[in-house]
């Protein structure tokens, strides 16, 4: 009976409406009115919200695109100028590369995203970035610098929560070549070593910290190194240090009349392109990075008798002997406890020109004795060999020298031992020694003849400066010189063998050895000067500085005398030549 009933009032045509009385409203109309009124709602539902859709898609492409590398805070895309050498050839330049960062937050599947990523990316860490998926952090970075194929190939693999960022990766086409010079930087392109950090200490790094950097295309940066010469002094100190057995070698080329720098290299070294190493097990290789020391600027060694050319120079200089001078060597000196003798002793006395030819550390202690404590200190410091040398290269080492100077100290280091000074610094001391008599600062930025006479500073008479010229002349055509020379390019120079001091004592079969060239030396250009530490052999089997030394500065000389554009020239330099026709 109800159902009859309710099928039959869903047929009535009209209610009756109590409060209206007489009006009537069909139940059908009604809800047709009602579902009216719904669809209206729901289209200006819908209008609203893909007119707000619309409205951010407009906004979105009139805007300026986000830059990737606002992610990630206080971190700059920063560019670095190119670095070239003395004739424009490139030495360091910025590529733009991508890295690859997660949104932790936004990743679904951890282990998913771990095992393609590692599809792509070698040697992954497979913990270690599913660790930091896990992490539910805002950002993670997975691994810098990749190339453009693995980042399409990790685009191709649509993984959620997975992006790019645009970076620069630092460059350097020429590898190890100079490594030391150059330097290398971070993977955040910031200057670690060399004239890498020494850009960023003038400027660079704060334009970087302030985002002037990313887009700005900056000057190349010009250095006083010639590549070519840089290329030729590198190979001759790694084949020396492998053919002398040797656990170290460099060499070093100076212009005497600039200072500029045209050449420096210490063996063993690196790649700055690949700064660090990993082993098998991967652990960082610390063999490889011990590459990373300079021990032409960063290290400090007792220079052995190369400090005999500045002992006699002070003789000369204040007047106390002359070339034509005689001392007596004809036997050794006990003094402290210590004897003192020659290496090879003529047991006579000697002119100063001998003295300088057999290397007489008798000879030199007793030139040294004539000028005294005082003033073998102030000189050798006027020379700049007692305090730290200012250049653009970061990290120079400081010379170490006696607390207090006493009689025996003087005697030792006039002949090398007793103080510790920089290969580098040694060698600007001989231009001093060479050009006349003026002590220039060295560079490895290019300086015009001019500049460096406004920067020069005279340490030595001129009348001084050409009586050295001569012993080392005289050396290099009778001496230890013979060595190194070159035929045609009239070289001359001082060697040093020094005792290496190992655990605060002297290694009586290990050595230290060097030697300080100039040429040509009727009017020096260059000094040039060859380290090579604790070789186990030499030349004819020798383990001095005329067996190891000497060859390396024949060896570069040679290659390099005809690039810097000095002209051989045979017979007597000072006798008239003609040319023939046979």
């Amino acid at each position: 009976m109800i159902a009859f009933i309710m099928r039959l009032k869903s047929r009535a045509h009209f209610v009756v409406a109590p409060q209206q009385g007489t009006h009537l409203l069909g139940t059908n109309a009604r809800r047709r009115k009602q579902a009216r009124q719904r669809l209206a709602i729901m289209i200006g539902l819908f209008t609203v919200a893909y007119g707000i859709l619309g409205a951010r898609l407009i906004q979105y492409g009139i805007s300026e695109p986000i830059q990737s590398a606002s992610i990630g805070a206080g971190h700059a895309v920063a560019s670095r100028p190119n670095i070239i050498d003395r004739n424009g050839l490139l030495l360091a330049t910025d590529l733009n590369m991508v890295s690859l960062y997660a949104e932790p937050r936004r990743i679904i599947d951890a282990d998913e995203v771990v095992e393609k990523l590692a599809m792509v990316v070698p040697n992954l860490d497979w913990s270690e970035t599913h660790r930091k998926l896990r992490s539910q952090s805002a950002f993670q970075w997975l691994r810098r610098q990749l190339t453009p194929k693995q980042q399409a190939d990790i685009l191709a693999l649509g993984l959620p929560g997975i992006g790019f960022r645009p970076e620069k990766r630092r460059i350097y086409p020429g590898g190890a070549t100079a490594s030391h010079v150059v330097g290398h930087v971070n993977v955040d392109n910031q200057g670690l070593a060399g004239m890498e950090r020494y850009l960023d200490s003038q400027g660079l790094a704060d334009l970087r910290a302030a985002g002037l950097t990313n887009d700005t295309r900056l000057e190349p940066v010009k250095l006083s190194i010639d590549l070519r010469v840089q290329n030729i002094v590198r190979e001759v100190a790694a084949k020396a240090m492998v053919d002398y057995k040797a656990e170290a070698a460099g060499a070093v080329i100076i212009d005497v009349e600039t200072g500029e720098v045209l050449a420096m290299a210490s063996v063993p070294d690196y790649d700055p392109n690949e700064p660090s190493r990993r082993l098998a097990d991967g652990s960082i290789d610390k063999e490889y990075e011990k590459g990373w020391f300079n021990r032409i600027s960063n290290a400090t060694f007792e220079m052995g008798s190369t400090f005999k050319s500045f002992t006699l120079a002070m003789g000369l200089d204040e007047g106390k002997i002359n070339l034509n001078s005689v001392v007596d060597a004809s036997r050794p000196i006990r003094m402290g406890g210590f004897t003192i003798r020659d290496f090879k002793g003529k047991n006579r006395p000697l002119s100063i020109p001998e003295v300088f030819q057999y290397s007489s550390n008798i000879g030199t202690a007793a030139v040294a004795d004539m000028v005294g404590i005082e003033g073998h200190q102030q000189f050798l410091t006027r020379l700049g060999l007692l305090s730290k040398m200012e250049t653009e290269m970061p990290g120079v080492a400081t010379p170490t020298q006696p607390r207090t100077w006493k009689k025996i100290n003087s005697v030792t280091i006039s002949f090398g031992h007793g103080v510790a000074t920089t290969p580098l610094q040694t060698a600007v001391a001989a231009a001093a020694l060479m050009n006349g008599g003026y002590l220039v600062p060295p560079t490895f930025l290019p300086r015009s003849k001019e500049e460096a006479q406004a920067l020069a500073t005279r340490v030595i008479k001129d009348k001084t400066s050409a009586d050295m010229r001569t012993l080392y002349d005289w050396n290099g055509i009778k001496g230890s010189g013979r060595h190194a020379q070159v035929e045609g390019f009239h070289v001359g120079g001082k060697t040093g063998t020094a005792d290496k001091v190992i655990n605060g004592r002297y290694a009586r079969d290990i050595n230290f050895n060097a030697f300080v060239a100039a040429f040509p030396m009727d009017k020096p250009r260059y000094v040039v000067l060859s380290i090579i530490d604790a070789p186990r052999t030499g030349e004819n089997g020798g383990r001095t500085a005329a067996s190891t030394a000497a060859p390396m500065i024949k060896a570069i000389i040679r290659r390099v005398a005809p690039l810097l554009g000095v002209q051989p020239r045979f017979g007597d330099p000072g006798a008239d030549m003609q040319l023939v026709d046979y």
